[in-house]
């Protein structure tokens, strides 16, 4: 697949910003996106350590309203939906019937009836598509693709509460993890979720595109003293990838199962009928071939993506993500293995330019942050 050139690549509102902080641009999913600012690994240290701000604009959000709109999440998600008050969130997949993934998601319960979907900004006409077909039959319903109506930040790292609670017009420090809010954040009207995809505590911000500039660069200054960075992509995907989060297009796909994936905590089996739940069901009651795992190299070497798993001598899977992390100092990985050799400690070879390297299945995730 070809990227798109410079002249058709979207730009967040943050785009900038971005250039005048001297940020190293590069195409994603059709985004001029910053992939760095001062270095991956100086901005994945000051993550973990105190704070980094990143731009994700380029996310897709999907508005869900109607009276059957429950209904519809309930049928679409294999999560359980209906377990949100309104100002809570859940991770979740849009499912195939298959049981493999349309794509992962953040579902925002706004009201009783009305929800909103956080979606990959690849897929974000695919998901439109899928929800609209799958939801015809169900009543009053309508989908909406809202992604033009919000910028997204999200400041991330042990640091995040304090910087917020001098931004934001009142005290986030209460909010409980994968709870959200509506008011104001550096005089913007805002929506404040405590999520991110980085294994440390933060929030995501959603206000409007043209204020976006506004409250990036209220938050980089309130933020200066304690280390609060600017950090792209680069460092988003090694600190997910040390907090063992799947990402679609490396971990998770429409070839891919829910129970392969390892992500059997987002099915909810007691709810009732979804799409996928009967391939899910007896893929559980035979047991999946092949699952995702964790791994460490033994030898020096690191592991990327698409890079072979040999078990005796003959290819068995795949690596899915991986890296020399900054933080944990180690070369480690996920990948898909048969089941049979998924179990902590099995060891087996990663073919890496066309050399052998050795590596052992370790628990997954790889990093969790201290909490309190």
């Amino acid at each position: 697949m070809t990227q798109p050139s410079a002249t058709t690549l979207k730009s967040t509102p943050l785009h900038a910003q971005h250039r005048a902080l001297g940020a190293r641009m590069v195409p994603f999913a059709g985004w001029d996106m910053p992939v760095e600012f001062s270095g991956i690994s100086l901005e994945h240290m000051a993550v973990r350590t105190a704070g980094g701000l990143f731009d994700l604009s380029h996310m897709g959000q999907i508005e869900i309203a109607g009276k059957d709109a429950l209904v519809a999440l309930q049928w679409l998600t294999c999560n359980d939906a209906s377990l949100l008050e309104i100002g809570e969130a859940q991770y979740s997949a849009l499912t195939t019937p298959a049981g493999t993934f349309v794509d992962d998601v953040q579902v925002y319960r706004i009201g009783s009836s009305h929800f909103m979907l956080v979606v990959n900004a690849a897929n974000v006409d695919k998901d439109v598509a899928w929800i609209v077909e799958h939801v015809s039959h169900l009543g009053d319903v309508i989908t909406l693709d809202n992604s033009s109506r919000y910028a997204l930040l999200a400041l991330q790292g042990p640091a995040a509460t304090d910087v917020m609670k001098r931004v934001a017009k009142y005290d986030p420090s209460g909010m409980k993890y994968y709870g959200f809010s509506h008011g104001e954040v550096a005089g913007v009207r805002a929506t404040l979720s405590r999520t991110g995809s980085t294994g440390e505590d933060g929030y995501e911000v959603f206000v409007p595109p043209k204020q976006a500039p506004v409250v990036w660069n209220a938050i980089l200054e309130a933020g200066q003293d304690d280390g609060i960075v600017p950090a792209g992509l680069g460092a988003r995907d090694t600190l997910r990838l040390e907090a063992a989060m799947r990402l679609y297009g490396n971990e998770i796909n429409a070839e891919t199962t829910v129970l392969e994936a390892d992500l059997e905590r987002l099915i909810a089996w007691e709810k009732g009928d979804f799409i996928g739940r009967d391939h899910l069901t007896r893929q559980k009651e035979a047991g999946v071939a092949r699952r995702l795992i964790g791994f460490e190299m033994t030898d020096r070497a690191i592991a990327g993506h698409g890079d072979p798993v040999m078990i005796g001598g003959q290819k068995a899977g795949v690596v899915t993500s991986g890296a020399q992390t900054p933080f944990l100092e180690k070369s480690i990985g996920m990948a898909y293995v048969p089941a049979s050799h998924a179990a902590e400690g099995e060891e087996f070879d990663v073919e890496i330019s066309g050399q052998l390297s050795r590596a052992r299945v370790v628990r997954l995730p790889f990093y969790t942050r201290a909490k309190g």
